[in-house]
């Protein structure tokens, strides 16, 4: 008789354990169950603010005076625009510096800042340019030959390629002519710097031939051209041209001027490019007043 009372006793409190482990497992659950439901919540959330920050039509950026404040930058929109910003600027400007060379990266950004140069397959594309510049040669030398028939103006053959600002990369300069080694887009430009010393001389021996002193010399027009030279074709094969006549003062011992021209051209594997100009003896062959260059672009 005294056993069950004790046998109650230990049903009793295996009854109260069991429910006590039972009631920890629902609350662990249950306890589970919210923290993950607030966690997927917020994640949610966080997806659509980060989304609607992109497609946000006033997207804010560091250029922007009215947003560089304190208020600015605690947004978290605004911290996620700039990082998308500079992410991409870095990559843009990585990119460039490897594809570029530094002579040649100055002219492109000067004359086509929004160039983009498109990858056309995984393989590296061998790096194709040429910058050659005036180089100063005896007078004898300086003509530039006899004039061609086939093509307008004297060539200009003084182009020097391998010291101060001039290079060669992976094109070859012959006869003063640039020989690309493949076929692609290339961009071509050219610069001339005309310098007209004038004389001075007896008035009387050019009233009756010119009327003025140096009105032969001022009234001449100064021309450049840029040819191409392809071996299916005799003929050079014209570019681009450009003219200039101007009418210098009569008491300037001398007059300058400066013609430049560039473009994209389609050329073939074994091409040439050159440039003539209507006078070469006019020419100042300084390597930064006078230079001559092309590079591919894809």
């Amino acid at each position: 008789m005294v056993n069950m009372p004790n046998s109650h006793s230990m049903q009793y409190i295996g009854l109260m354990l069991l429910a006590a482990i039972l009631l920890q497992t629902i609350a662990v659950a249950v306890t589970f169950i919210y923290f993950n439901h607030v966690l997927s919540t917020m994640k949610e959330t966080f997806s659509k603010s980060s989304v609607s920050c992109l497609m946000r039509a006033n997207l804010r950026t560091a250029d922007d005076p009215e947003q560089n404040g304190e208020d600015g930058k605690d947004d978290p929109c605004w911290q996620v625009t700039q990082q998308l910003h500079f992410l991409i600027e870095k990559s843009m400007s990585s990119r460039y510096q490897k594809e570029i060379s530094s002579a040649v990266k100055d002219e492109v950004s000067r004359v086509l800042p929004s160039l983009v140069i498109q990858d056309q397959d995984d393989s590296p594309r061998p790096k194709i340019a040429a910058h050659v510049t005036g180089s100063y040669t005896p007078e004898a030398e300086k003509d530039g030959g006899l004039p061609n028939r086939k093509v307008y103006g004297q060539k200009i053959q003084a182009w020097q390629s391998e010291k101060g600002l001039a290079f060669l990369q992976n094109v070859e300069l012959s006869d003063g002519e640039l020989v690309v080694p493949q076929a692609g887009l290339y961009y071509i430009y050219s610069q001339t710097y005309f310098r007209h010393a004038l004389i001075e001389e007896d008035p009387s021996e050019h009233v009756e031939e010119f009327g003025t002193l140096g009105e032969s010399v001022r009234g001449k027009p100064m021309l450049q051209f840029v040819y191409k030279k392809v071996s299916s074709y005799v003929v050079p094969i014209l570019l681009m041209k450009n003219a200039r006549t101007t009418c210098w003062s009569r008491d300037t011992e001398y007059g300058l001027y400066s013609i430049y021209q560039a473009g994209l051209f389609q050329l073939g594997g074994g091409d040439r490019v050159f440039v003539t100009v209507s006078n070469v003896s006019t020419i100042d062959m300084d390597e930064k007043s006078s230079f001559f260059g092309a590079f591919l672009v894809s």
